[in-house]
């Protein structure tokens, strides 16, 4: 039998699941090793502000937030996910919702693996990774957003 990621979701404000196991292990497949242990946990705008302001020292809910717990045996961690800003951001850059999800699932575990957007060198590298992974999962180029269709 063949060792896959072990995936956990929390979803702390859908009545009904918005993501499925098998949709995530597609999206990190082609970031994280078969051993890795990720959980995704959905959030409102109250936890995810009191996390980033703890962790970051901002006072604002933010759409993603990764927290490295282990790497030394193998990747465990957590990437955590605000509904209400995700929505809000695929709405106002006319995104699909299931594409902007991926793309932070995707973005939040590139930064357990390391990477980050810290200067333009980084970030290049970062966004160029996420597009090539995105692009070949079948979803658009997060960066080119397309203007507002209610214009």
């Amino acid at each position: 039998m063949e060792s896959k990621p072990i995936i956990v979701i929390q979803d702390m404000v859908h009545k009904k699941p918005i993501l499925k196991k098998t949709q995530c292990l597609k999206w990190l497949s082609p970031i994280v090793d078969k051993n890795s242990e990720i959980t995704i946990r959905i959030v409102d705008n109250d936890e995810s502000i009191n996390l980033n302001n703890i962790y970051r020292k901002k006072k604002y809910p933010t759409n993603v937030l990764s927290f490295l717990v282990d790497d030394e045996v193998h990747l465990i961690g957590d990437i955590v996910l605000c509904a209400p800003v995700i929505e809000k951001e695929a709405l106002e850059q006319s995104k699909k919702l299931e594409a902007h999800y991926a793309h932070l699932i995707i973005h939040g575990a590139l930064h357990l693996y390391g990477y980050d957007h810290e200067n333009k060198k980084d970030a290049d590298i970062m966004e160029a990774k996420e597009i090539k992974i995105l692009t070949k999962l079948g979803y658009k180029n997060p960066y080119l957003i397309e203007e507002s269709k209610s214009q």
